[in-house]
């Protein structure tokens, strides 16, 4: 005998498991835990109500199973009777007799088969009298196990209220051990998980769900049934106990709106503000009949494929035909015979309140799920909880995290991919970066090669052109020819002086200087026709930086200089100057026709050049990056060619510390 279940009668199975959070919603004492996601059952607060186990898609909720030790049972020595619920018609809907399921019941194993309906009189008989006593105290029903739980872990100053009588399963059981001897075997065989937990007076609780898996596994067994009755005593109206208002109309009372002062309150939302408003309004004038589910034909243990009203449907059509076969003289003859049977039943509080966290600190969980505010919060119930109150309240008490909130975890998530775009920005502007160190870095090492080597051989040429022309007389025809060698001499010497600054061979002279100032010599240095206007706008209070004049101004009448090539029809020459406490910025933007998208990747290369033959040696830009780095700052550029795509032009941008010492830089 293993006896009542209380510790895990309901549990998660984690690998199905997936974060909807229906439990926690249907869970109508929150006895559900999320811990990293996983909902668990917290089976000190579980009532084992079995919503959780109906609601999850998934059957990650399941309920203990008793199948092996009924088995057990059965295949023993000892005399097993079977107690069944008056609910079985509605889920056994395929025996048109009833006798065949009984007769299969008795194929697996059971020596009796007994309706609990009887027991169901009974009660019925016992709840009546308790009503119709003078003075009598206002009751709550004590039928329900799940109601029951609920009562004495959540509102233990209504235990008194709980009438003190026994449930019909357990009077049957009583009925079963005064006919058959207190030797016997019992298992109960109903809708309800709570049963498996309420009464050491059975020795197993199956579900009708467990009973056909039973007879499932004993297929061939069951097929041989022959069909049989119930064993006696027989029940009357108790079978209709479980539909809404069956324990009334088993008392034969009514809870009529004029006369009554019965109230009916049967699923989650009712019952539980029933006995909310019991405790403050209604305790002095009412009695609560309460079902925890929508009728015990809507147990959790039922095949999850049942509709409420026909299953109403199928209880009324055999209680009536059981009302109109009855043998009402044997009725009244057992509900005699079983009259002294004990029908009473004492409850004691088992308060498992968790007590409430003061104001301040659900207001500061509710801060850190971004609500500030009472128009923070939406109350949307994704989280499972009916308020964002509650919620917090549930965090604090260890039931729930944060990211459990769908609002919070969308904005979080928005806020994460945004941070995750921006990384993946700047981890591209750092590949190209690092790209373009690498490739300038071959290519100065290349270029200051080249330099060395041809700066001997052109020094011998420009000294014997010269040496050549001074000797030959004005009027010589030769000086013509040796004043064009001397020219294209220098010229190959000035673009050995490009290769060698973009080798970054030469030295940085830094000195403090007035940048809006130095801005504006640039821009007085550079030839523009009449149709390019030129702005500068100057964003920032502090001016100063550490630069190297003249390279800088190099690097600025360059970028100015192709700005203005770059718009032979006119155009707009934008400079802007902006800056922090350590860096300076400067933007120099044109309106010209842009640089196409498979050149962008060229443009700081040595010797490429989109000008003309004879206009530009392609060492400008390279030469703007080599200086840029040497003074440890940054150049970007954006460009557009394509005027579908908006307006056509180039930015670059040049980032500079302000104050280079600062860096620690080696400026050789």
């Amino acid at each position: 005998m293993s006896g009542p279940v209380r510790d895990k009668l309901v549990y998660t199975v984690k690998d199905r498991c997936r974060v909807c959070y229906t439990c926690v919603r249907e869970c109508p004492v929150k006895a559900i835990r999320i811990i990293n996601g996983q909902a668990e059952v917290i089976s000190e607060r579980c009532i084992g109500c079995g919503n959780c186990v109906v609601v999850c898609s998934q059957q990650a909720k399941v309920y203990v199973n008793q199948v092996r030790q009924v088995r057990e049972l059965l295949s023993s020595s000892e005399k097993v009777v079977a107690l069944v619920a008056p609910s079985f018609p509605a889920e056994f809907t395929e025996y048109s007799d009833f006798r065949i399921f009984v007769g299969r019941l008795r194929a697996l194993g059971f020596g009796h088969v007994m309706e609990v309906a009887f027991g169901a009189d009974l009660v019925a008989r016992e709840y009546a009298r308790l009503i119709d006593k003078e003075n009598a105290t206002t009751m709550i029903s004590s039928d329900c196990p799940a109601i029951v739980y609920y009562i004495r872990h959540y509102y233990p100053e209504l235990v008194p209220h709980l009438a003190p009588v026994v449930s019909p399963m357990v009077a049957s059981a009583r009925v079963a051990k005064k006919k058959f001897g207190d030797d016997i075997k019992l298992v109960f065989i109903g809708p309800c998980i709570a049963k498996k937990a309420e009464s050491r007076e059975v020795d197993e609780v199956i579900t009708f769900e467990e009973l056909r898996w039973l007879f499932d596994l004993h297929a061939d067994d069951v097929k041989k049934a022959i069909p049989s009755d119930f064993d006696p005593p027989h029940a009357g109206k108790g079978a209709i106990f479980p539909l809404s208002r069956g324990l009334l109309q088993s008392m034969n009372k009514t809870d009529d709106l004029c006369d009554g002062d019965i109230l009916i309150a049967e699923g989650k939302p009712q019952f539980k503000d029933a006995i909310r408003q019991f405790g403050k309004e209604l305790k002095q004038t009412h009695h609560l009949q309460l079902l925890c589910c929508e009728g015990c034909i809507m147990g959790p243990g039922m095949s999850k494929n049942g509709q409420r009203y026909i299953r109403r449907k199928q209880i009324s059509g055999y209680v009536r035909k059981k009302m109109s076969d009855i043998r009402h003289t044997q009725w009244n003859k057992d509900m005699d015979a079983f009259k002294d049977i004990d029908m009473s039943k004492t409850f004691k509080p088992a308060d498992r309140r968790i007590p409430l966290p003061n104001l301040e600190e659900v207001g500061q969980v509710l801060l850190r799920m971004g609500k500030k505010s009472p128009s923070d919060h939406l109350n949307c119930g994704a989280c499972g909880y009916d308020t964002c109150e509650e919620h917090a309240v549930a965090i604090l008490e260890g039931l729930a995290e944060t990211e459990m909130c769908l609002p919070y975890t969308i904005e979080k998530l928005h806020k994460s991919i945004e941070e995750l775009n921006f990384s993946n920005e700047r981890l591209a502007t750092a590949q190209q970066a690092l790209k373009q160190s690498e490739k300038m870095a071959t290519m100065g090492q290349l270029s200051a090669g080249i330099a060395h080597e041809l700066n001997n051989p052109l020094g011998v040429i420009t000294m014997y052109s010269n040496i050549l022309i001074d000797e030959s007389k004005p009027d010589d025809p030769i000086r013509n020819d040796l004043e064009l060698i001397a020219e294209q001499a220098n010229r190959c010497k000035s673009i050995v002086g490009g290769l060698l600054n973009f080798a970054r061979k030469n030295q940085v002279k830094l000195e403090y200087t007035n940048m809006k100032d130095f801005i504006n010599r640039s821009i007085q240095s550079i030839i523009k026709s009449d149709n390019i206007t030129v702005t500068f706008d100057c964003l920032t209070a502090k001016n100063d930086a550490m630069i190297d004049l003249d390279q800088m101004m190099q690097v600025l009448t360059n970028l100015e200089k192709n700005a203005v090539e770059a718009m032979p029809d006119g155009g707009s020459l934008n400079i802007n100057l902006a800056g922090d406490e350590e860096n300076i910025e400067i933007k120099v933007s044109d309106t010209g026709a842009g640089i196409t998208q498979e050149n962008m990747e060229k443009i700081f290369t040595p010797f490429f050049t989109t000008k003309k033959l004879g206009q530009g040696t392609g060492l400008g830009l390279p030469l703007i990056y080599g200086i840029v780095k040497m003074h440890r700052g940054q150049i970007n550029v954006i460009s557009n060619s394509d005027p579908a795509k908006g307006p056509t032009g180039t930015t670059f941008t040049i980032r500079l510390p302000r104050n280079m010492n600062q860096l620690n830089l080696v400026t050789s």
